[in-house]
């Protein structure tokens, strides 16, 4: 008989050393931090030969492994699919090519088009992804927490993020599991994003879907954690800054942080109140946690008069200090709708609504932070009350955000 023949003992033997082994695995990823990285598609190199096809607007999307879930509709297993009717397809149609880095998706997101009134939203000259949840789930488990500031617009950002990660299209974005029936009527879908009957019903953090109704979160646990402190006029009151301090460790954590402002419309779209609005955020952000900026020297804040020169001088110190890994995107409002009360249609109107995108897009540019304009996406699409987007739109703006996420250079950190 031969000496490797199978024996009872030698099977118990096997099994046992095989179990150690994946419990010695086990044992070094639990104890080993996390160290965040971007998919493979994003830091190497994939030949792909397309296929042109001549005198065709856009081009087939990749025929490559990662744009998949560009191609099905994403929400076939998402609660209330068929009632809600929508499809991920009718809010975005893939084409080739991609975008390849930050600065061109964000100039493409920014400046696309839709061909007719609720149309997909193109964006202009490459692609963005529409990823699946589970893709979202890993691009949000790259950082330890996602902080958005700013007004209902960023709320509904928050919201539909929760939709995605909670594949919910009914009750996805608002607090279903303390819902009265009345509440479960009127913030059903599209109502979801309805300010004057489902404001105080939007989910604010996944914490609280965490605490409250575990079970609806497709993420694993305690992987994703995204939050929203509303601050909405400048100046901004102690407190407000006080709960962004709370947000904000001293020391380093193993995962980046990243930040998404939106603010304009509760000053009237003044600009310089938005970018003063804008540096009281930074500045008690880098002196709360000084590991976002450069670690060899501290922030100077800002001076924040309403003098130009100041401000000027102000924005030349900044430019000179952004070293830190510290990703912030700032988010300008949607466009207006033609229910928008006529008092606002001067200085809170689409022309001028154009105009403050144009200047913030600019201004933040010179503080190191990214910029994404909504108006073009936003133009030909529902809203409520003439300002806040519906469920379709405000999905749009949330997987645009989450495409930026995916850009980042988290291995940096």
């Amino acid at each position: 008989m031969s000496s490797w023949s199978v024996s009872p003992r030698r099977i118990v033997l096997f099994i046992l050393a095989t179990a150690l082994v994946y419990s010695l695995n086990a044992f070094l990823l639990v104890s080993k931090p996390h160290k965040p990285q971007r998919p493979s598609y994003l830091t190497e190199h994939l030949p792909y030969n397309s296929t042109v096809l001549p005198h065709a607007a856009f081009q087939p999307p990749e025929a490559l492994l990662h744009r998949n879930a560009d191609i099905v509709d994403t929400f076939a297993s998402y609660k209330y699919r068929n009632t809600c009717n929508i499809s991920s397809l009718n809010l975005h149609s893939p084409f080739a090519p991609l975008c390849t880095d930050r600065k061109s998706l964000l100039t493409a997101m920014s400046s696309g088009g839709r061909i007719g009134h609720d149309a997909p939203y193109m964006p202009r000259g490459c692609d963005f992804r529409w990823f699946s949840t589970e893709e979202i789930c890993e691009i949000l488990s790259r950082f330890e927490k996602v902080i958005i500031l700013g007004d209902s617009m960023m709320r509904h950002v928050v919201g539909s993020l929760n939709v995605l990660i909670r594949k919910d299209l009914g009750y996805g974005a608002v607090t279903d599991w303390n819902f009265s029936p009345e509440e479960r009527q009127d913030c059903f879908c599209n109502y979801q994003f309805n300010v004057k009957a489902c404001s105080v019903q939007g989910i604010f953090k996944t914490g609280d879907v965490v605490k409250n109704d575990p079970e609806s979160l497709a993420c694993p646990a305690n992987t994703v954690d995204v939050i929203i402190e509303q601050m909405i006029r400048f100046p901004i009151p102690s407190d407000e800054l006080d709960r962004l301090r709370a947000l904000l460790p001293s020391e380093k954590p193993t995962r980046p942080y990243a930040f998404v402002f939106g603010h304009g419309l509760w000053n009237d779209l003044d600009l310089q109140a938005t970018l003063d609005w804008l540096d009281a955020l930074l500045d008690v952000s880098v002196q709360q946690a000084p590991w976002l900026g450069p670690p060899s020297q501290p922030m100077i804040p800002h001076t924040r008069s309403r003098g130009r020169k100041s401000a000027v001088a102000a924005k030349g110190e900044r430019s000179k200090q952004g070293s830190g890994f510290w990703p912030r995107l700032f988010l300008t409002p949607n466009a207006a709708g033609k229910e928008k009360p006529d008092e606002w249609l001067v200085s809170q109107g689409n022309k001028a609504l154009m105009i403050f995108e144009e200047a913030v897009r600019e201004e933040v540019k010179r503080k190191g932070v990214e910029h994404l304009g909504t108006w073009n996406m936003s133009i030909q699409s529902n809203k409520f009350d003439g300002v806040h987007l519906d469920l379709r739109g405000n999905l749009i703006k949330a997987m645009m955000v989450v495409n930026w996420l995916n850009m980042l250079e988290v291995e940096a950190f």
